[in-house]
């Protein structure tokens, strides 16, 4: 059985998930943003409505009532919106490991950064997602609470903070890749360990003929406030995993800081248009000038001296177990020859201004190193070169496929 293939399609079906899951998130969040800032009052509300929307869609209309704190009565059906928050992450976090976690020393682990084992690599990622969300949290349970906006600019500060460090840590893909992932969970913990629990209150409150407090409503808002401004800067962040201009410059923390603004900026609009006032278009021209910055920024270049990047010759067992096969040599003239051009560190293939993915293939480590990548995309498949543009015959794609496992390949994927 070729667990490539096991794998490569599991990592699929759960990216699928993953983004059905997050449309899912998205959509309700932005839907409930729009509708509480849309709220009118109006004449003969039930005691305790804070307002009320009228919206048309599917052939009906639609008449909602938003209580600020609850209803005189619980209803009878009650739907609790959880599961799309829960799926996103959790989708999310088995991608992270699927991708990142058990392909560690192609897409994770940078030696020229930090020469790490897999299972610190590993334990890197996975503790900095928890004492991300612990440090959140304690800032917005301290005074700041009370001062929302001084609290958006200390999150900043820490995202910013991640974003470096994680740059220094591993893979430009990696980096923005757990920036992301950092920030989405402070946003699910949001909903699991703050939203979802005052809302338990308030019900439990109903349910006993008690009047809920107003506090759990007001702490519930400042976080799902938080959530909306952070929504857009996590998609771009894991899109960005697919445009190495983005991951792949030395600048890749600073876009990232530039990212977070620009999130502000576009929310700030359309929450100023759903509440019904003056539409701020110069949040357009914010958005733009943020966005030139963010090009301009990839277009700096490496910023590492070669000469500090240390000994990358060097190869792990594995690779070096690739490197001595019999096949090797003629791999490697079939890589320089049909792949070097776009995946180089500068590319010569017009058009192309950072290698694919962040993947260069220049040396021996190089090929070693993405060896079950070349095997999937130009041995198993003819995903690689795009479109065959450079003439790869299928005895090379025969010759890659006996490299591979000739080397032991379905042990080096599992690697």
């Amino acid at each position: 059985m070729d667990w490539v293939i096991l794998h490569d399609w599991a990592s699929f079906a759960i990216r699928w998930l993953h983004v059905v899951t997050a449309i899912a998130w998205i959509g309700s969040s932005f839907y409930f943003i729009m509708l509480d800032l849309a709220l009118q009052k109006a004449p003969g509300l039930p005691p305790g409505a804070h307002g009320e929307e009228w919206q048309v869609h599917g052939g009906g209309f639609y008449h909602v009532t938003k209580f600020l704190v609850a209803p005189e009565r619980m209803p009878e059906h009650l739907t609790w919106f959880k599961w799309e928050s829960y799926s996103t992450w959790l989708s999310g976090a088995a991608l992270l490991m699927v991708v990142y976690w058990a392909q560690s020393e192609l897409f994770l682990i940078d030696p020229a950064k930090l020469d790490l084992a897999a299972w610190q690599a590993i334990l890197l990622s996975a503790g900095s997602l928890t004492i991300g969300w612990l440090v959140y949290d304690r800032l917005c349970k301290s005074g700041m609470a009370e001062r929302p906006t001084a609290l958006m600019l200390v999150l900043f500060v820490l995202l910013v903070a991640m974003a470096w460090g994680y740059d220094q840590v591993f893979t430009g893909r990696a980096a923005l890749l757990h920036l992301g992932a950092f920030t989405a969970t402070i946003m699910t913990a949001n909903v699991f360990f703050i939203i979802m629990p005052n809302q338990r209150i308030v019900v439990a409150d109903l349910k006993a003929g008690r009047k809920p407090d107003a506090k759990y409503g007001k702490i519930a808002k400042l976080r799902s406030t938080h959530n909306n401004y952070l929504t857009l800067p996590v998609v771009f962040l894991m899109l960005s995993i697919h445009y190495p201009l983005a991951f792949a410059s030395s600048w890749n923390w600073l876009i990232a800081a530039l990212v977070f603004l620009m999130g502000v900026s576009i929310r700030h609009f359309f929450n100023t248009m759903h509440a019904r006032k003056p539409w701020p278009w110069w949040t357009w021209g914010v958005t733009a000038l943020l966005f030139a910055g963010i090009v301009w920024l990839s277009m700096l270049g490496v910023q590492r001296d070669p000469a500090e990047v240390g000994d990358e010759t060097a190869m792990t067992d594995t690779q070096q177990r690739l490197a001595d096969s019999a096949h090797f040599a003629d791999v490697q003239s079939i890589v320089l020859g049909r792949c070097s051009m776009c995946h180089a560190a500068a590319p010569s293939w017009d058009g192309i201004a950072a290698p694919p993915r962040g993947i260069a293939l220049e040396t021996d480590r190089d090929i070693a190193r993405a060896a079950r990548e070349i095997y999937l995309q130009a041995g198993l498949t003819d995903a690689m070169p795009p479109a065959n543009v450079t003439f790869m015959e299928p005895a090379e794609r025969a010759t890659i496929r006996a490299w591979f496992r000739s080397a032991d390949g379905t042990a080096i994927a599992a690697n």
